[in-house]
């Protein structure tokens, strides 16, 4: 850790930098010759990526950043604080501890939480910043977490792990046994550790995958940042074997939607028909989730084509996701796509459909933009059709 970054006039410096483009300032001259040009640049680069995702590192004095790509690869703040509503009790072990963002936000809801880092420079960098938040009862372990549970005899309320991805895993079909940790390895020493653990993986993990290396599992959450999926929490409970449940949240700045059911219990199919007075399209969590008959039997929908997974309504419902008002629906085809959309501006969507939004435009001369939607989509009778709309949510 370089505390030569810390100087007063040096933080200035890189606060007042920090929304300036970062190839713009590399061509200047460095103002502090004694302190690699290199490093301050580095510091600038994480902080600009931290605007948005962290507000509160951005927003505090004296914060030393890792390397960009340690902050593009943490939670987000309003990842984290889901997170901390999953857990409670008095102690927590973190094992793969990074920058530290989730631990900030467990130690608001549990007494004792231990953040394990297997880099010394980046657990050093941590333990600074939460020295500069004023956060006490996070204590910085630095080495291999595997072997600070070995050596302990502590009993933890919660174990968290954020497996990353081993290097020689690249190409292959995401499987938490390709991680580091290997959580499915150590699963058995894990519980001698605790009964309850929280696992976040990327969310390229296919669910039933998961499951089939995972035991125990009670909960997986999929959660989506402004309708893009983030991340999948499973959580595990020591000797638990019943029925698992879905919990998807989109968390958007004014709002969570969610959506929850259980896996493959349903026996219910949902009814197919033609387009109504409402169509809804799901958030990217409930797509992740697969609940698609799921989300039309709670909501009382009627879904437009099995593989579509577009919905609609007579009466207009609250729906985790768009909501469109229907203003007419036609066949594809030349006639009406030239009379309805041609040389006009709309936003289009294809769902189970043959030919790309790209093409669409293209074929059509139909702008971008605008204030119409239309989904190219495929009917319950199998029939190409356009749903014309304007948008509610």
């Amino acid at each position: 850790m370089n505390s030569i970054i810390l100087q007063p006039s040096i933080q200035e410096f890189i606060a007042n930098n920090s929304t300036v483009s970062i190839s713009k300032l590399a061509l200047q001259k460095n103002p502090f010759p004694e302190v690699e040009w290199k490093l301050i640049l580095n510091q600038i680069e994480a902080k600009s990526k931290a605007k948005d995702k962290l507000p509160t590192w951005f927003n505090a004095k004296n914060i030393l950043f890792p390397s960009k790509i340690s902050v593009e690869q943490t939670s987000s703040e309003a990842t984290a604080m889901y997170k901390s509503n999953l857990v409670s009790g008095e102690s927590l072990i973190d094992l793969t501890g990074g920058f530290g963002v989730d631990d900030y936000f467990f130690a608001k809801k549990i007494k004792a939480v231990t953040h394990c880092e297997i880099n010394p420079e980046l657990s050093a960098i941590v333990q600074h910043n939460f020295e500069q938040l004023q956060v006490t009862n996070i204590e910085c372990h630095s080495g291999d977490s595997f072997e600070t549970l070995q050596k302990s005899n502590l009993k933890w309320d919660w174990i968290y792990i954020d497996p990353s991805r081993r290097n020689d895993a690249k190409g292959k079909v995401f499987m938490l046994k390709d991680c580091l940790p290997n959580v499915p390895e150590n699963l058995d020493f894990y519980f001698e550790k605790s009964d309850a653990i929280l696992i976040k993986t990327a969310p390229l993990l296919d669910i039933s995958a998961g499951l089939s290396e995972l035991k125990n599992v009670k909960n997986i959450h999929i959660i989506a940042l402004e309708n893009e999926v983030k991340e999948l929490l499973w959580e595990l409970h020591r000797d638990y074997s019943g029925a698992i449940s879905i919990k998807t949240a989109n968390i958007t700045k004014t709002a969570i939607d969610t959506f929850d059911f259980e896996w493959e219990q349903s026996q219910n199919l949902p009814n197919y028909g033609i387009p109504k007075k409402y169509l809804y399209e799901p958030n990217s969590a409930v797509m992740k989730s697969g609940g698609f008959d799921e989300v039309a039997i709670q909501f009382q929908l009627t879904k437009l084509h099995k593989h579509s997974h577009l919905y609609t309504s007579e009466e207009l419902v609250d729906f985790p996701g768009r909501i469109f008002k229907i203003k007419a629906v036609f066949p594809y085809n030349k006639t009406e796509i030239k009379q309805q959309l041609s040389g006009k501006q709309c936003n289009i969507t294809t769902r189970n459909f043959p030919e790309t939004v790209e093409n669409i435009r293209k074929k059509w001369k139909i702008k971008d933009g605008g204030h119409d939607y239309s989904f190219f989509t495929t009917d319950a009778n199998t029939n190409k059709i356009v749903v014309f709309c304007s948008k509610i949510k």
